[in-house]
C-alpha cells in the first residue's frame, strides 16, 4: 500500500498505534524520557493536535457534542490536522536530524476512518499521502490488546469518555482488526507488542527495536 515513499531524511520518525487504552501514550512517554537520558535530540508529539491549530481541531473531533460528524468530514478534519502537524512540527524536526515520536499518525486514519467508518483504505490513504507528501514512519509500534481491555482501562481511569472512545464496541472491534491487517500490510515498519504485559517489559522491547534503527 505504501506506493510512493518520501526521500530519505536526516531524522528518524517513530509512531505508536493501538486501540483506545492500549498504553501507547505511556510507552511513547517512557521512550521519550529514555532518549533524553541518552542525550538524543528528540521531539514527542501527538495526533490529533500537536499544533495550536491542531488542538482546536482535536477539540472538535473528540467533543461528544459533535456526535453526528459525517465520516467524510471526520476523515478530512484528521487529515487537515495532520497536514498542519507535518509541516509545522514533524518535517522540520526530521530535517534537523531529530528523532520524532508521535502518538498516532496515518495508521490511525486508515484503521478508524478507512475501515471502522467504512470509507475505504485506498481513499483515506490517498488523502493522507497527499497532505503529508508521502511521509510515513520509519518504525511503528502497535500495542496489541483486546479492545474491551482497553475500554475497561479507560472507564476505570476517566469519568467521561471522549467522542471516539465512546463509540460502540463493534466500532472498536473493527479498529482492532484493522490494525492487525495494517501490521501485515506494512511488516517492514510495524512491530507488534503485547500491550497486556507490564509497561517496563514493553519498554524494554521498544528500546531493543529503537536501538536497531538508531544504529
Amino acid at each position: 500500500m505504501e506506493r510512493n515513499r518520501a526521500p530519505k531524511r536526516k531524522g528518524v520518525f517513530i509512531t505508536f498505534e493501538g486501540v483506545e487504552g492500549s498504553g501507547k501514550t505511556t510507552q511513547m512517554n517512557m521512550l521519550h524520557a529514555h532518549l533524553i537520558r541518552m542525550k538524543i535530540d528528540v521531539v514527542a508529539t501527538h495526533e490529533p493536535g500537536g499544533t495550536k491549530l491542531g488542538e482546536e481541531i482535536r477539540r472538535i473531533l473528540l467533543d461528544p457534542a459533535f456526535a453526528n460528524i459525517h465520516p467524510l468530514t471526520e476523515a478530512v478534519l484528521y487529515a487537515a490536522d495532520r497536514a498542519q502537524h507535518v509541516y509545522e512540527v514533524i518535517k522540520p524536526a526530521l530535517d534537523a536530524g531529530k528523532v520524532v515520536l508521535c502518538d498516532r499518525y496515518i495508521d490511525s486514519s486508515l484503521a478508524y476512518q478507512g475501515v471502522a467508518r467504512r470509507l475505504g483504505l485506498e481513499g483515506v490513504q490517498n488523502l493522507n499521502e497527499w497532505v503529508t507528501d508521502d511521509l510515513y514512519p520509519d518504525l511503528t509500534f502497535l500495542l496489541e490488546i483486546p479492545y474491551w481491555v482497553g475500554l475497561n482501562r479507560l472507564r476505570k481511569g476517566k469519568k467521561d469518555l471522549d467522542r471516539m472512545e465512546g463509540q460502540p464496541e463493534a466500532f472498536h472491534e473493527q479498529v482492532q482488526e484493522a490494525y492487525r491487517t495494517l501490521a501485515k500490510f506494512f511488516p517492514h515498519r510495524f512491530v507488534v507488542l503485547n500491550g497486556e504485559e507490564k509497561p517496563e517489559k514493553i519498554h524494554h522491547q521498544v528500546m531493543q527495536e529503537v536501538k536497531k534503527i538508531l544504529g
